[in-house]
């Protein structure tokens, strides 16, 4: 971007490019956009956070229930291994850009199975309960799998990608032109360089909000904070 910005301000220089153009116009091609996005990106991570809240709480909740039914250790241990799996299998989709998530609902589904096959031991009451907050849980990773793959429409990011590329090449000649040819180049360089770094850094930071789960941006979600069993 600093190298589209300087060949900018160059060639208009060079070739005497100079004219006065209403910025208003851009600001809204460009602005207006980015600002949706970012807010966007924003209200789409403490959605996650949110989610991830009801997934723990319904992730624990189940763990106190299998402690608190008439199964063996051996059982009992069984069952929250298999509740462990659905954890880590949960955090790790969402830490990486694979979509599929069939065999996480089968790691739930083997779950539902385990208690079903423990009618008999398990009483009815307490069944309806454990199915309670597994269709909790069954709603949280839903709600956390979408936000993890719908994301921002693709056509307004690149959008808003192209104009700040553009940008350079419409600001350069106004700039020229309101603070005059005769005036310190160097001034009309950082002006240029400064804006389209401004616009460039709220792209980024669009950029990083929406992929809240990847531990690559400061603003990222800590996913260690929401297992099962924390360090």
């Amino acid at each position: 971007m600093i190298i589209v910005s300087v060949l900018s301000v160059f060639l208009c220089y060079q070739y005497q490019i100079f004219y006065n153009v209403d910025l208003t116009l851009l600001s809204i091609a460009i602005i207006f956009p980015l600002v949706f996005t970012i807010r966007g990106s924003f209200r789409r991570r403490e959605k996650a956070l949110e989610h991830l809240s009801q997934y723990r709480s319904a992730m624990k909740t189940l763990y106190y229930f299998i402690n608190a039914s008439n199964l063996t250790i051996e059982e009992k241990d069984h069952l929250e291994t298999m509740l462990e799996t659905v954890g880590d299998k949960t955090l790790e989709r969402l830490q990486n850009q694979n979509e599929e998530i069939k065999d996480l609902d089968d790691e739930i589904e083997k779950v539902y199975d385990f208690v079903l096959s423990k009618n008999e031991i398990i009483s009815k009451r307490l069944k309806d309960r454990i199915f309670k907050y597994m269709n909790n849980l069954h709603e949280s990773i839903d709600n956390l799998h979408a936000i993890h793959v719908h994301r921002t429409p693709i056509s307004l990011k690149a959008y808003c990608k192209v104009f700040i590329y553009i940008f350079p090449m419409i600001y350069a000649p106004t700039i020229i032109y309101n603070i005059g040819l005769s005036s310190n180049h160097a001034a009309v360089y950082f002006v240029v360089i400064l804006t389209e770094f401004i616009l460039i850094s709220l792209y980024n930071i669009q950029d990083h909000l929406e992929y809240p789960f990847d531990d690559k941006g400061v603003d990222d979600i800590k996913l260690d904070h929401f297992k099962i069993k924390r360090k």
